[in-house]
C-alpha cells in the first residue's frame, strides 16, 4: 500500500510525522516547518497520512484494521521516499503506536523516535471517539448545504467544542451535490463496537513479541494534563526501547503538538541533532 505524503524542507536528515485517529499528515504542518526552519534545511520532513486516513487508500472491504498492516504500509513509504537512508519517526496516539510497531519491526529505516502521548498497552476501549464515530454516521450528508451546516449539526448533537468539531470534520469532503467521509468511518465504527475488545484501542503483543528490543534513541512525549500515560507504563515502555527517555509537557493535553508547539519543535530539533 502506497501512502501519501506531503514533503517539506530540503536539506538536513529525514523526519517523518504519523498522525492519529481522524487526524491527517497536515496536521503536523506547524511543527515539521518549525523542524525544517526558515531556510527548509534543518530536516526534511515528510507528512503521511496513514492507511484508511486523508488522501491514502482504506484497508479492503472486509478486512479488520492492523497496527502490523498500518506498520507495513509506514515503512514500504518510508523506504521509497528514501531508499538506504534512515528517519526520526514521530507518531501521536494511534500513530504513536503505529510508529512503535515501525520501529520494532523495521530497525533497519528508524535512526530514532519520538512517541507522543501514547503507551504500548490496551487501552480497554476507543472511549470517547465511540461518540465521535456514531455522530459522524448518523450526521444527514445528504441534507447538508454547506461545511457551516454539517458543523452547526454537530455541534447540536454531538460535540460543542469548535476545536474537536474542526479536528473531525477536517474529514468531511464535498461530493457532487452531497458529502462523504473522506476517512473509513465504517472500519472505525466496526472496530469501536468491539468494545474492550478494539484491535485499535490494544497493543499487537503477539504482533511484537519475537522482534528485539530497539536500542536507537527514544523521545517519549507525555502531556501533563493527558491521562494516556501513567507512572505504570515506563516499564513496558523500556522493555521494548530501554533507551526511551521520558519528558511531561507541562499544561498540554493528549494533543500535545497542538498545546505546546514550541516545546514539541524544540525537543524534535535536539532529537535530530542527538542521533
Amino acid at each position: 500500500m502506497s501512502l501519501a505524503t506531503l514533503s517539506l524542507g530540503h536539506g538536513g536528515p529525514r523526519i517523518a510525522f504519523l498522525h492519529g485517529l481522524f487526524g491527517q499528515g497536515r496536521n503536523w504542518a506547524q511543527i515539521a516547518k518549525g523542524v525544517c526552519g526558515e531556510d527548509g534545511t534543518g530536516a526534511r520532513a515528510l507528512l503521511v497520512d496513514l492507511p484508511d486516513h486523508g488522501r491514502s487508500p482504506w484497508t479492503p472491504s472486509g478486512a479488520a484494521f492492523s497496527f502490523e498492516a498500518y506498520a507495513a504500509a509506514v515503512a514500504d513509504t518510508l523506504a521509497e521516499a528514501a531508499p538506504g537512508e534512515p528517519w526520526v519517526l514521530v507518531g501521536h496516539s494511534l500513530g504513536g503506536k503505529t510508529a512503535m510497531v515501525t520501529t520494532l519491526q523495521h530497525p533497519e529505516l528508524i535512526a530514532a523516535l519520538c512517541v507522543v502521548d501514547i503507551a504500548p498497552k490496551s487501552y480497554g476501549d476507543l472511549h470517547r471517539f465511540t461518540g465521535y464515530i456514531d455522530g459522524m454516521r448518523r450526521m444527514p450528508l445528504g441534507e447538508l448545504d454547506s461545511r457551516g451546516a454539517a458543523d452547526d449539526w454537530y455541534a447540536e448533537h454531538v460535540e460543542p467544542d469548535p476545536g474537536v468539531r474542526a479536528f473531525l470534520l477536517q474529514n468531511l469532503r464535498r461530493d457532487g451535490q452531497s458529502w462523504r467521509w473522506q476517512a473509513n468511518v465504517e472500519l472505525f465504527a466496526g472496530d469501536a463496537a468491539k468494545g474492550s475488545g478494539s484491535v485499535i484501542a490494544d497493543w499487537p503483543a503477539t504482533a511484537v513479541a519475537s522482534a528485539p528490543a530497539y536500542e536507537g534513541p527514544v523521545v517519549w512525549l507525555r502531556g501533563e494534563e493527558s491521562g494516556y500515560i501513567t507512572d505504570e507504563d515506563a516499564d513496558v515502555m523500556r522493555g521494548y526501547f530501554p533507551r526511551a527517555r521520558q519528558v511531561t509537557v507541562k499544561g498540554a493535553g493528549h494533543w500535545v503538538h497542538t498545546d505546546a508547539p514550541g516545546v514539541v519543535v524544540e525537543t524534535l530539533r535536539r532529537l535530530l541533532r542527538a542521533h
